[in-house]
């Protein structure tokens, strides 16, 4: 999600001419590693979300309502990879924006949007975690296909509806004299709130969600380990309990991985959401590097989370093997065992 740096004195402006781009000392050896860092990223984040997409919607083993719900929030990643991340990437390393206002507007309102997106699959992921491990035994009625529908159109959107909406409207920058100014002055395109908006953002996008996640995880964290010491003072008699034991595992292991998920992402976010907050009350004074710094921030946890399913599932490693080496492509691959060690 784009941030802006409102300078207080403007009144150099014309001496650029409208329009123009503001000088930068930035050297060529410095936006050389800035383009290669930021490339990595782009690379790692648009890939590693691909071989989910890809992984999930292929085999029939991984065709599971959270696996539905993670390949959503990673089609949310990659394209925040595809789309937004190379535009921003000039725009930070050049410090002006080469691609149009009607672009920008588009640009700031889908950025937006998959920021939010991805909070909201991240509820709904928790609370499909909750009803796996809490209450096992309503998970099949409660977690329906009919259900994923409702929340995967709902995650997808109300922040579509919310983001175009506002962007569109101008009404996070209304009343604002010197972003006006910036505007017309320079070649220049980042996503900025007033008071209002900005406390609006803050506490019902990402405090209200994150704080439920939270909640709904700590819930989640306490009944595992309840169930992990009744496990180990119960005798395993018969290969049905044996198999549903290691069902339980694997819903408590599932549960932890997207634990992580969850606090790398609030991690990553909280800071940019937290300068969304603030930065209106300080007369927007916090400097352009800083927030770009928190930009990207934000952009990293969408590279990352491919990464933690390439540590923490062992699916995900011989999913990847196999579109490496091109099994793919040959006859019934798609009833490929990727849990051997269930068998």
């Amino acid at each position: 999600m784009d941030l802006v740096y409102i300078p207080e004195d403007l009144s150099s402006c014309p001496k650029f001419g409208n329009k123009s781009c503001p000088p930068t000392n930035r050297s060529f050896r410095v936006r050389v590693i800035m383009y290669s860092f930021m490339t990595g990223a782009m690379v790692i984040t648009i890939f590693g979300n691909l071989v989910i997409m890809i992984s999930i919607s292929h085999f029939k083993q991984l065709h599971s309502p959270t696996n539905f719900l993670i390949l959503s929030m990673a089609t949310t990643d990659f394209l925040l990879g595809f789309v937004i991340m190379p535009y921003s990437m000039v725009r930070s390393v050049e410090s002006c924006w080469y691609f149009g206002d009607g672009f920008c507007k588009f640009h700031a309102s889908f950025d937006m949007m998959l920021s939010l997106t991805s909070i909201f699959h991240l509820c709904s992921i928790a609370i499909d975690r909750f009803y796996a491990v809490c209450y096992p035994l309503h998970y099949t009625t409660t977690m329906t296909v009919s259900m994923i529908k409702r929340l995967l159109a709902f995650c997808w959107a109300a922040p579509a509806l919310f983001s175009f909406g506002l962007v569109l409207s101008e009404a996070n920058v209304s009343g604002m004299q010197s972003y006006e100014i910036l505007v017309a002055c320079f070649n220049f395109c980042a996503l900025t709130f007033n008071k209002f908006w900005g406390t609006i953002l803050f506490t019902t996008c990402f405090f209200t969600p994150g704080s439920i996640m939270v909640g709904i995880y700590g819930k989640i964290f306490i009944v595992s380990k309840r169930h992990a010491r009744a496990l180990s003072n119960r005798p395993e008699n018969t290969k049905g309990e044996v198999r549903k034991n290691l069902s339980k595992k694997k819903d408590r292991k599932a549960a932890k991985t997207l634990g992580i998920v969850m606090g790398v992402f609030l991690a990553c976010w909280l800071p940019c959401f937290l300068a969304v907050l603030i930065d209106p009350y300080l007369d927007y004074s916090t400097p352009i590097i800083v927030l770009d710094l928190l930009v990207w921030l934000g952009y990293f946890n969408s590279t990352c989370n491919p990464l933690i399913h390439g540590f923490f599932y062992p699916w995900f490693r011989k999913a990847l093997e196999h579109i490496v080496s091109g099994k793919i492509f040959r006859s019934n691959s798609e009833t490929t065992n990727l849990f051997p060690e269930a068998h």
